[in-house]
């Protein structure tokens, strides 16, 4: 699969196919060709759409069983492609090769907790009906059944396991997928098409379409596919929810995530790792993470002690060719993406921000960077940078170190570095976001748990059993007549 010279098919309804045009798929850290991918023409995205429609009912009707050993074929053969396919994902993703393998592992779990769902899910629920005289005689039994076809759209930061959360979910309840890969990093979903079409999963139950960005509206206007399942950008999220307001939409949009160090984390060693974390998880996958470190709210009393930690810390990850195990930070997906981020720190440094290190671009490649004093009304000081770039506040206390966490459009996770067990269920009750992380940094998440935010973070969940609920809808079945 990770043959530059040839041209990749897609996956049609189950079978390879291939189009009329060529998508080139570049390495973000140095330019070389990492492979070539057949597109789609209209009508094959027709066909797969209508393969989807027709094979909806006798997809939902498939046994568990079937359902599960598909998805326990995928574990299998992930695990023994696992080096394989974590080196491409850093070819055509930039991402470094560590990291890669990572994603990997996480993708092996998710087909995991899938095949284990497919299996326990929908059980069905009893519900004795007679606690109502007019219910004497009546039992309840409430199972969910799928809204229909899935559009699952996934972006490049990770290209294959944000992939696995829109297929696995998917195949576990038995509902078909359209899946659309990031233009820049298809090649990792195309894998996973490989693994799938070696099941006996029925034909039309799944689809992986490398559609160019500006065909996609037609596609999540279609309503054969009545669950969209979004991972990517702010503006395309809500533009995709505001022109289809009927239908079931999901969307996973980021955030800016804080980690918050509260006074009583305030031992050498709690600060210590404290900062590792920090640094570590400010700049893996060169930043390009939802939930990655991006604003550090520290308390004053351990502020002064924290942030040179910190800065020590960033300083000395290794930042480099992303195939070189040793890398900790690689490119970002493109130069595009790298000097966006370098006018968005200099804007902060124009308007008084303090540059603490870092600040420096090469290519698509940006520096580990820190600053404190940021405005918040610069664009670091209030959206996503979605890069390897983290902000310092101080604070006076937990009340005020919370309010800044919320002082945010985003609410997707937040980290607190705390003992105090009471602290640690205020902040759960307290801050706006979908997930608190207590005792480590945002950018914590395991797959099975839901995953998903407030506010301007998005709506509904990902976690493979939530994502599961949110493909399917209640379905009651009264039975009348019955001896209780």
């Amino acid at each position: 699969m990770t043959d530059a010279t040839s041209t990749h098919p897609f996956w049609l309804a189950g079978r390879q196919a291939t189009g009329d045009d060529i998508l080139e798929v570049t390495s973000p850290w140095d330019g070389r060709t990492v492979g070539r991918v057949s597109v789609p023409t209209d009508a094959q995205v027709e066909e797969a759409v209508a393969a989807a429609d027709a094979v909806a009912a006798e997809f939902s009707a498939a046994p568990a069983h079937t359902r599960a050993a598909a998805l326990d074929h995928v574990v299998k053969r992930l695990g023994e492609r696992a080096e394989e396919i974590a080196a491409l994902i850093s070819a055509e993703n930039g991402k470094p090769v560590k990291w890669a393998r990572g994603e990997v592992a996480r993708c092996v779990s998710v087909f995991r907790w899938a095949a284990d769902e497919a299996r326990r899910f929908n059980s069905g629920e009893a519900q004795r009906l007679d606690a109502d005289a007019g219910g004497t005689g009546r039992l309840a039994l409430t199972r969910r059944f799928p809204h229909g076809p899935v559009l699952g759209i996934a972006p490049f930061n990770f290209p294959l396991n944000l992939c696995a959360h829109k297929v696995a979910p998917a195949i576990a309840v038995g509902t078909p997928i359209i899946l659309k890969p990031a233009p820049a990093t298809p090649l990792s979903a195309l894998v996973l098409g490989e693994l799938l079409a070696e099941t006996e999963l029925p034909a039309g139950s799944w689809s992986v379409l490398p559609v160019a960005n500006e065909k996609m509206p037609a596609l999540v206007q279609d309503p054969r596919l009545p669950i969209i399942s979004f991972t990517g950008s702010e503006p395309v999220g809500f533009a995709i929810l505001d022109s289809v307001p009927r239908k079931r939409v999901t969307l996973e949009l980021g955030g800016n995530g804080a980690a918050v160090v509260l006074a009583d984390f305030a031992s050498d060693a709690d600060l210590d790792f404290a900062a590792q974390r920090i640094a570590t998880f400010s700049n893996y996958q060169g930043g390009q993470s939802c939930i990655s470190v991006q604003r550090v709210i520290a308390d004053a009393s351990v502020y002064d002690r924290l942030v040179p930690r910190v800065v020590a810390a960033v300083e000395a990850l290794h930042t480099g060719d992303p195939s070189d195990a040793a890398t900790d930070v690689g490119p970002l997906v493109s130069e595009d993406a790298a000097q966006r981020v370098e006018t968005w720190v200099q804007e902060a440094v124009d308007a008084g921000a303090r540059l603490l290190t870092g600040g420096k671009r090469d290519g698509a490649t940006y520096a580990p960077t820190a600053l404190e004093n940021v405005p918040a009304d610069t664009r670091l000081g209030r959206e996503e940078v979605f890069g390897p770039v983290m902000t310092f506040t101080r604070v006076e206390g937990e009340a005020e170190a919370f309010a800044a966490v919320n002082d945010s459009k985003y609410g997707l996770q937040a980290g607190v570095f705390t003992h105090d067990v009471q602290a640690a269920f205020r902040a759960h009750r307290e801050l706006e976001v979908g997930g608190v992380i207590v005792g480590d940094v945002p950018s914590y998440r395991a797959d099975q748990m839901p995953y998903g935010g407030a506010k301007q973070s998005g709506v509904g969940r990902e976690g493979v059993r939530f994502a599961m609920e949110d493909y399917t809808y209640e379905r009651v079945l009264v039975l009348t007549g019955i001896a209780l």
